[in-house]
């Protein structure tokens, strides 16, 4: 997709503090290290739009971005790590379960995995939440080039067989060689009604 505009809007906790849902709407989730931020800001074309930290777990609000004034990105906080307090642990899990109570224009969440470990427990209770609150899921496989070639379309039909689904099916994604960038924002264009030029459809 041509990417003209990417910025920050705002990071808030509470529905009463979510900017205007004026746009479509994409949310991004997944554990503490699987490389969100990376995924986000390279699918964006910017280095520096999600803050990356070394330290896995420091995202600990909603923070709402917009690409080319048509397209809400949410970069949700990430769950699964064991070094944050309890107490943070805790308050992730309301405040994500009210933004998709409370987001009507939150069209589907990018879900986004680890290629090496596949889908994990906390993975699999995030995508089979989908159908509850109404969003669809894009499973999403990062850091695709730990594996060489073959290894690749090995661990690719692997995946396929633990999801149930086609290899070619399967979304595989690197940061650093942009493998999969076409394929991940052509099922978000997909589904927010968004052409080639990145602009919404009449």
């Amino acid at each position: 997709m041509k990417m003209r505009s990417a910025e920050f809007v705002k990071a808030a906790v509470k529905p009463k503090d979510f900017p205007p849902g004026d746009f479509p709407e994409i949310a991004f989730a997944g554990r503490s290290n699987v490389g969100k931020s990376s995924l986000i800001n390279s699918l964006c074309e910017r280095k520096k739009l999600v803050k990356v930290s070394r330290t896995p777990g420091r995202t600990q609000t909603l923070n709402f971005f917009l690409v080319n004034e048509i397209l809400s990105l949410v970069d949700l906080p990430g769950y699964g790590y064991a070094k944050v307090s309890k107490t943070e642990r805790n308050s992730w899990g309301p405040m994500v379960e009210n933004y998709f109570h409370a987001r009507d224009p939150l069209l589907a969440v990018v879900c986004i995995c680890d290629a090496r470990r596949g889908l994990q427990d906390s993975d699999r209770m995030l995508i089979e939440s989908a159908p509850l609150f109404g969003w669809q899921p894009i499973i999403v496989f990062t850091k695709a080039d730990k594996f060489k070639t073959n290894a690749r379309a090995n661990r690719r039909r692997e995946l396929a067989k633990d999801m149930s689904c086609k290899p070619e099916d399967v979304l595989l994604y690197s940061s650093m060689t942009k493998l999969g960038r076409d394929q991940i924002w052509d099922r978000i264009k997909a589904i927010s009604g968004i052409d080639d030029e990145g602009k919404l459809k009449e």
